[in-house]
């Protein structure tokens, strides 16, 4: 009994460990300058700010050092002139500290997956764990990609809920910057792209996982005989 429950409790774990790897790995895709500067040029963030495209990149490297590297100050400046104010500032700040929560979370179940690939016998159950969470993920992906299509507004608002104070991201477009930056429609962008990607990634784990399994099955594990072969 207590070895079916450590070893569905094992199970659950490294399909979250799963899930939590892929989403971070999709998430690189997108967390760095290329694309960031190629979805601010696409959705007019140089008109938005009044900013030359040439300053728009600027910022948003400094933007991703600081969220990324640290310190986690967002001073930055254009002619002098501060682009966030205040609030601008602390809710980029409170993104810092997500992100470094989000990065334990990341750490541990790479950490996870890894102890578990070392240990983890018969090899059968360890892959059925990772195709249950890559299956998992990629049904979730399937239903918010829907969900985000259809009532984005919504949808961006929980998202933020989730991890932010009430009213401390709500900024005016038409004078903050922070929002001009990244505009609705970057976020609708990236958010549709990040899907394709979970979901591609999602499949590829899967399958990989689901002919590891067929592969383990196919090769079971004879334990050597202990009565001695007859003699002709």
């Amino acid at each position: 009994m207590a070895a079916t429950l450590t070893r569905s409790v094992g199970s659950v774990l490294i399909a979250i460990a799963t899930i939590v790897t892929i989403v971070a790995v999709a998430v690189l895709v997108f967390l760095n300058p290329i694309w960031v500067g190629f979805e601010q040029a696409r959705t007019g963030a140089d008109r938005f700010t009044g900013y030359s495209i040439d300053e728009v990149h600027t910022v948003t490297g400094q933007i991703l050092s600081d969220l990324i590297v640290g310190p986690p100050t967002f001073d930055m400046q254009v002619d002098g002139q501060p682009v966030f104010d205040a609030r601008e500032r602390q809710h980029m700040i409170d993104v810092r500290g997500v992100f470094t929560e989000v990065l334990i979370v990341v750490i541990v179940s790479l950490v996870v997956l890894v102890l578990a690939g070392w240990r983890a016998r018969p090899r059968s159950w360890l892959w059925r764990s990772i195709a249950g969470g890559a299956g998992v993920l990629i049904g979730a992906v399937v239903v918010l990609s829907v969900f985000f299509g259809l009532f984005f507004d919504t949808a961006f608002d929980v998202f933020h809920r989730l991890f932010f104070q009430p009213g401390s991201y709500d900024f005016d477009p038409a004078t903050e910057k922070l929002v001009q930056l990244f505009p609705d429609d970057f976020w609708f962008e990236t958010s549709l792209a990040l899907a394709v990607v979970l979901f591609a990634i999602g499949i590829g784990v899967l399958v990989v996982a689901l002919r590891r399994i067929d592969r383990a099955q196919a090769s079971p594990l004879v334990a050597p005989s202990l009565t001695p072969e007859p003699r002709g």
